[in-house]
C-alpha cells in the first residue's frame, strides 16, 4: 500500500508547493482517480454499475405534480416513486411527505430516537480534499492521541451516560495505522456497547480485524456519487481512488461487519442526484445484505478552516427535509442519522419526523472533551475540528429535550450474550 502522503503545512517547502498548486491548476499531473493503487483490494459485484445506472439516467426536472402524489399515494415506494419524491416537482408536497414519513417512522420505530457521540483520536490525514478541514495541506495544529489519552476521553465520555461511541481519524495510515485503531477499539468495549468506526477505507481482511477488536459498524462519506465532480474536489491521496471508496461498505459487510452507514456531503454537486445514489447504495446492498443494518446520514457542507477554494451548491433547511422524508418514504426500516453540522431546532423537528438517530455532546477537535463536558479550562494541547458544529447541546441537555418533547432517547439496545 503507498504511504500515506502529509506535509507539515507550516513549513511548507518550494517543492510542496508548486506541487500543491499543480494539482489545483493542472489536471494532469493528478493521477487517475478511477484506477485503484497497489494494495487496494478489488472486488466483484455489480452493486455500482446498478446504482450508477439509475443516477445516469435521472431526470428530475421530467417529474410532474401528478407523480408526486401517485408517489404519495402509492403503499410500497418504488425507486420511480423515490425519484419524483425528491424532485422539485415535490417541494410543494413537503407537508404531506412529512406525513407520510411520521406514519412509517412511527411504524418502525415508535418514538425512539438513539443518541450517540464521536470521538475523533486523530487528525493527520494524506489526502488533499480541496473542502475538508483535515486536509494535508491546511495549517491546523495536528494530534494523535496516545492510547492513554484515548482512554481518558473514552471515561470521560462515558461517565456523563453516553453508550455508544462512533472513533474518528483523519485519513493516513502513517499516523492512524488499522492496528492503532484496533487499538482503540479494544479499548473502547471496555466503556460502550456500540462502537461504530470513520476512518479511511482498508481492505475485507482489515475490516475483519477492526470488527474482531470490538467494531460493530462502519460509516464511510461517498462525500459525491458524480465521479467528474470528484475528480475536481479529491486532487492527491487514496482517497481520489472513487471505487475503491465505493465498494468499502460491502468489503465491511464482507469482514463481518454489523451494519454499515452511507452518505453523501450534501452541497458538494448536484444534492439530488447524490441523494438517489446513496440511497440506491444502501436499497441494493440491503437485498445482496439482508442480515445487515444500514443507516443513512444528512449532512451539509458546514465551513472548515482556510477554506476558499470550493463554492458549495447550497442545500437549504427545506431541500435537506425533502430529502429525509424521501430517504424515510423510501426505506422505512433504514436508520437515518441527522449530525450536529444542523442546528438545534431543525434536529428537535426532524426526530419527529424521519431521523432516528442524533449527536451529542459532540466535538470535532481532538483531545477536548475534558475540557468541553466538565468546562475546565483547556490546556490548549489539542488538535483543531474537522468543521464547525452547528448544535452544540450536551449529552445531558439533548436527553431532557429529546424526553421533554415526548420522544424516548436510546443509548443501546443489543444485549450481548
Amino acid at each position: 500500500m503507498e504511504n500515506s502522503f502529509f506535509v507539515d503545512s507550516e513549513n511548507l517547502s518550494e517543492a510542496a508547493l508548486e506541487k500543491k498548486h499543480r494539482l489545483e491548476n493542472d489536471p494532469s499531473s493528478r493521477t487517475d482517480h478511477m484506477k485503484y493503487m497497489d494494495g487496494m483490494e478489488i472486488i466483484q459485484s455489480d452493486i455500482c454499475e446498478k446504482v450508477m445506472s439509475r443516477v445516469k439516467e435521472y431526470d428530475y426536472s421530467q417529474y410532474t405534480a401528478r407523480d408526486v402524489i401517485a408517489a404519495l399515494e402509492h403503499e410500497t415506494c418504488s425507486i420511480e416513486d423515490f425519484k419524483a419524491l425528491l424532485s422539485p416537482a415535490a417541494e410543494p408536497y413537503l407537508e404531506q411527505m412529512a406525513q407520510r414519513a411520521r406514519a412509517e417512522t412511527g411504524k418502525h420505530f415508535g418514538n425512539t430516537v438513539y443518541l450517540f457521540t464521536p470521538l475523533y483520536i486523530a487528525n493527520y490525514c494524506g489526502n488533499y480534499c480541496v473542502y475538508c478541514g483535515f486536509n494535508c495541506y491546511n495549517d491546523i495544529r495536528r494530534m494523535k492521541l496516545n492510547m492513554e489519552q484515548i482512554d481518558h476521553e473514552m471515561k470521560v465520555i462515558a461517565d456523563s451516560g453516553m453508550e455508544e461511541i462512533l472513533i474518528l481519524t483523519g485519513e493516513s495510515r502513517a499516523k492512524s495505522s488499522v492496528e492503532y485503531i484496533g487499538e482503540a477499539c479494544k479499548l473502547a468495549r471496555k466503556y460502550f456497547r456500540m462502537v461504530g468506526l470513520e476512518i479511511y477505507p482498508v481492505n475485507t481482511d482489515e475490516y475483519r480485524y477492526l470488527h474482531e477488536c470490538g467494531a460493530d459498524y462502519v460509516t464511510v462519506f461517498q462525500e459525491t456519487y458524480d465521479t467528474e465532480k470528484y475528480e475536481t474536489l479529491h486532487l492527491m491521496g487514496h482517497k481520489r481512488v472513487w471505487p475503491y471508496r465505493f465498494d468499502s461498505q460491502e468489503r465491511a459487510l464482507m469482514g463481518g461487519m454489523r451494519g454499515a452507514g452511507f452518505s453523501a456531503l450534501l452541497g458538494l454537486s448536484d444534492f439530488r442526484r447524490d441523494a438517489l445514489a446513496s440511497a440506491l447504495h444502501v436499497y441494493y446492498l440491503q437485498r445482496k445484505y439482508p442480515h445487515a443494518e444500514m443507516s443513512l446520514s444528512c449532512p451539509r457542507l458546514r465551513p472548515i478552516i482556510n477554506n476558499d477554494k470550493i463554492n458549495p451548491l447550497d442545500v437549504h433547511e427545506t431541500q435537506l427535509c425533502q430529502v429525509i422524508c424521501a430517504y424515510r418514504i423510501f426505506m422505512p426500516f433504514v436508520g437515518i442519522t441527522v449530525s450536529s453540522r444542523e442546528s438545534e431546532s431543525f434536529r428537535n423537528g426532524i426526530v419527529k419526523i424521519a431521523a432516528t438517530k442524533v449527536s451529542a455532546g459532540v466535538s470535532t477537535g481532538i483531545g477536548d472533551h475534558e475540557s468541553k463536558y466538565s468546562g475546565k479550562e483547556s490546556d490548549g494541547a489539542e488538535g483543531d475540528e474537522q468543521f464547525e458544529i452547528s448544535d452544540s447541546r450536551s449529552f445531558d441537555k439533548m436527553y431532557q429535550d429529546m424526553s421533554g418533547e415526548g420522544l424516548q432517547p436510546v443509548l443501546n439496545d443489543y444485549l450481548y450474550v
